[in-house]
């Protein structure tokens, strides 16, 4: 069965989005070969928000350090939750502690190698889609990403 996964990160204040964005456009390329490898996950997303904008969308040329900056990491993936924090820590842990140098607490979670228990405890608490009122989630079919690519 699909799992929802949306974990919301403050940026360490100061920071611009042109950094964010920068930052992120390095590491994509390795996270997409990652997400193919692993082979449980229906859907990801990367998104950076500003809470000072009524929209939620950020200025993503500005190079102005900003106090509200917030990333968001939104997946669905099959299986158990633990199984699938650490497929992503053997495969992308420099990528993560990279996502984690410009978020608030991030550091202490760093190298995750090193504190895989503290950065699962840590996706557990802020995953926002566990806890109630986001706890919704609708899945149109229950079939994981091996049946679905095993049938196409």
């Amino acid at each position: 069965m699909t799992r929802p996964l949306t974990l919301l990160s403050p940026v360490l204040p100061g920071t611009s989005a042109a950094t964010v964005v920068a930052r992120l456009a390095v590491l994509l390329p390795k996270i997409n070969v990652a997400l193919e490898s692993i082979g449980t996950v229906h859907f990801a997303r990367l998104i950076l928000l500003d809470r000072s904008k009524a929209n939620l969308r950020p200025d993503l040329l500005s190079i102005l350090p900003s106090d509200n900056l917030v990333i968001g990491i939104i997946t669905s993936f099959d299986g158990d939750f633990k199984t699938y924090i650490h497929d992503f820590v053997a495969q992308l842990s420099d990528e993560f502690d990279a996502l984690l140098s410009l978020t608030v607490g991030g550091a202490a979670l760093t190298p995750v190698v090193d504190h895989v228990a503290e950065f699962e405890a840590f996706i557990g608490r802020n995953n926002v889609s566990e806890h109630i009122p986001n706890t919704y989630f609708y899945a149109a079919y229950e079939h994981t990403v091996q049946d679905i690519l095993a049938a196409i």
